[in-house]
């Protein structure tokens, strides 16, 4: 495994296109695929575009554009050294949405892509027909249970996310993420999985791309600058400010798809975000999957996603 690869390297060879987009003052790299409505793909810490390619192909042939984004410090797309607080990161998918020319989109994400997806439908939503968070909780969700549970108890919210405290710290997590070509992320991943994948040969092949992604320059203090944002919000203007403005339910449809034996987002983490998803929405929980169900279940996630989507109706233009 390459020390230090060049950006390039996540693009890997498909069906898909590759290309560069610029929304919100940066440069993000895209693969799409497929025309009709439009679907923006968001990834989870430690991934890139690539996590969504079994998504990809499906929403391609069921008659979507699916558009699979390097979030802000990932893989192709710039690495500034700020932006990496909600309000900026929901700016650059409203941007680019706007910048492959749709009026809306559906917003999938997965982890914080998930609960960026929600932030978007929150502070932008003319821009998003609807929301599906993968193994993901609305941010206030997730910082309710939090603190809740903050007993570091077996089993509590607050343990599951350990790693957001680790990571606060400077410089050394920084170092732990790549060293040993990135071992912490497989080791990350096999912690948070179900135990059917992380003992497949799809587990490990899938497990070096995102540690080699995270080899990429620049990746792993970007990817560390979300949870620093979101830990140190808590404590100043900005982060009651966020609360406000995600505060209330999101007007577009909400789909959500979560494992039982995730152990990084809990189930009841993911129930209670139906407060904010609308009425009569109740998360979906698939037993034997973990923190991954697009990668875990793929045809079980990409089935749920393209009905509720096709359920939504042509809400959603690539023009």
């Amino acid at each position: 495994m390459q020390a230090t690869p060049d950006p390039s390297i996540v693009r890997l060879d498909g069906p898909w296109v590759h290309r560069d987009v610029s929304a919100n003052g940066i440069l993000l790299h895209v693969a799409e695929l497929g025309e009709g409505p439009l679907v923006v793909l968001l990834h989870g810490f430690a991934e890139f575009w690539w996590t969504w390619h079994h998504q990809l192909t499906a929403l391609a042939d069921a008659g979507f554009r699916a558009v699979a984004v390097d979030l802000r410090g990932y893989g192709d797309s710039d690495k500034p050294p700020r932006g990496y607080d909600a309000w900026t990161l929901a700016g650059d998918v409203g941007g680019l949405i706007k910048a492959l020319g749709a009026r809306r989109a559906h917003l999938a994400g997965h982890a914080w892509g998930g609960m960026l997806a929600w932030t978007v439908a929150a502070l932008h939503p003319r821009l998003v027909s609807s929301v599906t968070a993968i193994g993901a909780a609305h941010p206030l969700a997730l910082r309710s249970a939090v603190r809740r549970l903050a007993v570091l108890r077996r089993g509590s919210q607050t343990r599951a996310l350990g790693h957001l405290f680790r990571f606060q710290v400077p410089m050394a997590p920084e170092r732990r993420l790549v060293e040993d070509n990135a071992v912490a992320v497989e080791d990350l991943f096999r912690a948070w999985s179900g135990p059917a994948w992380r003992e497949t040969a799809d587990f490990r092949a899938s497990a070096r791309k995102f540690r080699q992604a995270m080899l990429v320059p620049g990746v792993a203090h970007s990817a560390l600058e979300y949870y620093r944002w979101a830990f140190r919000a808590q404590f100043r203007g900005e982060g009651r400010r966020f609360t406000d403005a995600v505060g209330s339910r999101v007007s577009a449809p909400v789909l959500q798809l979560h494992g039982e034996a995730d152990t990084c987002v809990l189930p009841d983490t993911a129930r209670a975000s139906a407060r904010w998803a609308g009425p009569h929405s109740q998360p979906r929980i698939w037993p034997d999957v973990g923190h991954f169900p697009h990668l875990e279940a793929p045809e079980r996630t990409t089935d749920a996603l393209v009905d509720f989507l096709k359920s939504r109706g042509p809400q959603a233009s690539s023009k």
